[in-house]
């Protein structure tokens, strides 16, 4: 596919946040209720910042970036300089106490990744279960995602979709996340690198059948954006010798031929309700078909007054 060209100029985007900065006020009335704001940034084409995004940002009192480089660049190209600190996989857990002791102050903080939505697949969630727990607001500025880009690019279904984040790096481990999926209705997304990208392919292809068809999406929203589909077996047979480079979102589709899994719910039960208490008889089976904890406690009941007669 050959690259994705922009049909207008670019514009000025340091003029942009200087005359977003100077309609809102520079930070007087138009600051932010105090608390915890998770904004999504591009995945790759500046332009697909938000108005509200880049308020927020204009008028936080500190911004928690994944990579204070990688924001920077950001920040600087929207002319807005405020204070930055990170908080990423390695000190998340030192840097909540500091955060949420910033918000207990009235503070306005903002919370971004490299790229995308934080708390997807990084450890902002964390964060905000604990902002949460300790009441403080939490506001969301929606905005890319290339998870979400990616499947409404890639032509796959989309009525049922499954997130899985990023596959284990060793085969062995790959193989096992992949093959609890096998027997799902929803079209699967995956994060990957583009080092693993023809390995994970090729375990992909084994687990959950080569014939499956799928996509790969990378560079998204940027000058060399690329959807490639095919099967599975196709896509593990075309990376394994082309260089893929950039961020990796990998998808695949049902399996048209796949069955459901039936459950004999009352066999189960039976089964387990021989040395576990009902409660606990009804979440296992529960857990492990998928049906609702109401509708196995009224098999449960049924089966206790059969055996009473």
């Amino acid at each position: 596919m050959p690259p994705r060209k922009e049909n207008v100029s670019s514009p000025d985007y340091p003029q942009l946040g200087k005359t977003l900065l100077e309609i809102s006020g520079n930070g007087g009335a138009s600051k932010p209720s105090p608390g915890l704001y998770l904004v999504a940034t591009p995945i790759g084409h500046l332009g697909d910042i938000s108005l509200r995004a880049l308020t927020v940002l204009a008028h936080a009192d500190a911004i928690a970036c994944e990579d204070t480089r990688t924001s920077g660049v950001l920040l600087q190209a929207f002319g807005i300089k405020k204070p930055t600190f990170s908080y990423h996989d390695h000190n998340a857990d030192a840097r909540r106490p500091e955060i949420l002791k910033r918000l207990a102050e009235g503070e306005v903080i903002a919370l971004i990744s490299d790229a995308g939505m934080p708390a997807i697949a990084d450890p902002g969630f964390k964060l905000v279960r604990d902002c949460r727990d300790a009441g403080f607001p939490v506001t969301v500025i929606p905005g890319a995602n290339a998870a979400i880009t990616a499947l409404a690019s890639s032509g796959l279904p989309t009525d049922q979709f499954a997130f899985a984040g990023f596959l284990p790096p060793k085969s062995a481990a790959r193989k096992k996340a992949a093959a609890v999926f096998k027997q799902s209705q929803a079209t699967l997304v995956f994060y990957e690198s583009p080092q693993r990208l023809a390995a994970s392919l090729a375990d992909l292809a084994e687990t959950l059948g080569a014939s499956r068809p799928a996509a790969v999406a990378r560079e998204l929203t940027k000058f060399y954006e690329e959807i490639r589909r095919g099967t599975l077996g196709e896509l593990a047979k075309h990376y394994a010798t082309n260089e893929a480079k950039g961020e990796i979102v990998i998808l695949v589709a049902k399996d048209e031929n796949a069955q459901p899994e039936t459950f004999d719910i009352d066999a189960l039960l039976s089964e387990r309700l021989k040395h576990l208490s009902v409660r606990d008889a009804v979440a296992e089976v529960s857990e492990m078909t998928g049906n609702s904890k109401k509708d196995v406690y009224a098999r449960a009941l049924k089966l206790s007054e059969s055996k009473k007669k």
